[in-house]
């Protein structure tokens, strides 16, 4: 029986589960409590939070319906085109959700999907500005939060919860 079935974890990752929050919309000192790099995780601090608030380069992002089917389409396509499995995704108005196999460190993965969604939003952005007869707005610099969240799912059971709470978990809160 090959290594991973019968509840033995397999030597490499399964997969990984990726979350990447849409920029400014869980800022450090966050009422729901927040993740300092190396520290893990923090209580809320609203002094912190404010300190965040005021280095911010530009408003918070919410992706509207249209965004959110264009980051995973750009992500279906890109993870397609470099042989990357898609097990599940979900975009939400400020936050998603990726669980995918890649022979690749997560870190790096993360970094593709954000740059590529990034400029797919972005070029869709300038689309959408084209022929309006309103002044011009600054267009967004920044999609995404600097890092994210990535886990390692190591076992079947592992990857079929975090499968199911993509595709699943996600559909009754509204974001």
């Amino acid at each position: 029986m090959p290594r991973g079935y019968g509840g033995v974890p397999f030597p490499e990752p399964l997969a990984f589960f990726l979350t990447c929050t849409t920029y400014g919309t869980w800022l450090p000192g966050d009422k729901r409590g927040w993740v300092r790099r190396g520290q893990g995780h923090q209580p809320p601090d609203p002094s912190v939070e404010l300190d965040a608030l005021a280095r911010m380069g530009e408003g918070a992002c919410r992706l509207d319906e249209q965004e959110r089917r264009l980051v995973t389409a750009t992500i279906e396509n890109h993870c397609a085109r470099r042989g990357w499995v898609t097990h599940a995704i979900n975009c939400r108005s400020n936050h998603v959700h990726v669980v995918l196999t890649a022979a690749a460190r997560p870190a790096e993965v993360r970094r593709q999907l954000k740059a590529w969604t990034s400029r797919a939003l972005g070029a869709h952005e300038r689309e959408r500005a084209v022929g309006r007869d309103v002044a011009p707005k600054p267009f967004r610099r920044r999609w995404w939060s600097e890092r994210g969240s990535t886990r390692y799912l190591n076992d079947e059971a592992g990857l079929e919860a975090a499968i199911l709470y993509v595709r699943d978990g996600q559909k009754t809160r509204r974001r």
